[in-house]
């Protein structure tokens, strides 16, 4: 089947590493569209000099996909450190310094896909330098991703719109196309406000996911997130999806099930982050099919989808369960 996974930051990677296994066997092909709305950190200090997409999620994502020699993938995500270059990934100046060189986004990202060898296509959501905007319930307007995170995190305000600007931004004909031919669309895990709900904000893929005949598959974080989706139930990550994006049909639904070891857990509190109650019941009284299964990791110190498990799941519920009702 021909796969394609709309997200951005480590939700999407992280999902992209189990996916890749399956190209060749249960995958025939896989494509990440990946959202160029990020505006912190090196990505944001890059932008703000060369006017390009936000490079930081496409590099994660290409080194997610990389079939190249292991250190090629610790040189793309390398930092430096000190001053002038400190906290610039390299993987983040290879991108910018290709755009300037090729004077294309897409052409930067295709040439750095074929070096690191990936098995499947990324294209970024746009090729222009697009900024996310919300308003939010106190009615203040706050633009650039990473300044919306920081002020929901101040408490009280919860985000009642939010859009990219220019609206007219254009998406590359590469992902309406993969979006078109695609048996299965995947939307998450991520930061739902920044990393997946930017990408349907653009018209082209919007209106391309409303056509497309794929089944559907929407993936709920494990944890929530502060500023963005405090006290969010998996319902409501799956309602806001739909109220933001107007996508009204979702044909699965998968939610983590698997409470953090306690030591864990308690580093999460302490950030404002609690586990996202699956409120799975809610979900299936409105016809749509629930996947809910312990898929977060063992041994890491972080709360983060397990790559093989979430795969696993995922092919699973598209071979037996949500193909037979379609």
């Amino acid at each position: 089947m021909r796969v394609v996974a709309v997200g951005g930051g480590t939700g999407l990677s992280t999902l992209l590493k189990g996916l890749k296994k399956e190209v060749g066997d249960s995958i025939k092909e896989l494509t990440a569209i990946v959202t160029v709305a990020d505006s912190g950190g090196s990505t944001g200090r890059l932008r703000k000099i060369y006017n390009i997409p936000a490079p930081g999620d496409i590099r994660n994502c290409i080194v997610a996909l990389s079939e190249s020699e292991e250190v090629m993938q610790e040189l793309f995500q390398y930092r430096f450190k000190g001053d002038g270059l400190g906290g610039h990934a390299f993987g983040n100046l290879f991108l910018t310094a290709l755009t300037d060189i090729t004077g294309s986004f897409l052409e930067a990202v295709r040439l750095t896909s074929h070096i690191l060898r990936t098995k499947g296509s990324i294209v970024p959501s746009t090729a222009e330098d697009v900024h996310l905007v919300a308003k939010f319930s106190d009615g203040e307007v706050v633009q650039g991703e990473e300044s919306i995170t920081e002020y929901g995190k101040k408490g009280g305000a919860k985000i009642e719109d939010i859009w990219i600007e220019p609206k007219e931004a254009k998406a590359p004909i590469e992902a309406i196309a993969s979006i078109e031919t695609a048996d299965l669309l995947i939307f998450g895990p991520g930061s739902l406000f920044t990393s997946i709900v930017p990408n349907l904000l653009i018209e082209d893929i919007r209106e391309a996911v409303k056509r497309s005949k794929a089944i559907r598959l929407f993936i709920v974080n494990a944890m929530t997130q502060p500023g963005e989706t405090d006290d969010f139930t998996a319902y409501d990550h799956l309602d806001a999806f739909r109220r933001f994006t107007g996508i009204d049909r979702i044909d699965g639904v998968i939610v983590n099930t698997k409470m953090p070891p306690n030591n864990v857990l308690r580093k999460y509190l302490e950030q404002g982050q609690e586990p996202v109650v699956p409120d799975v019941a809610r979900i299936a009284k409105e016809g749509v099919a629930v996947f809910a299964e312990d898929l977060i990791g063992e041994k890491e110190s972080f709360v983060r989808h397990d790559p093989d498990r979430l795969t696993d799941l995922i092919i699973r519920a598209v071979r037996n369960e949500i193909l037979s009702g379609v």
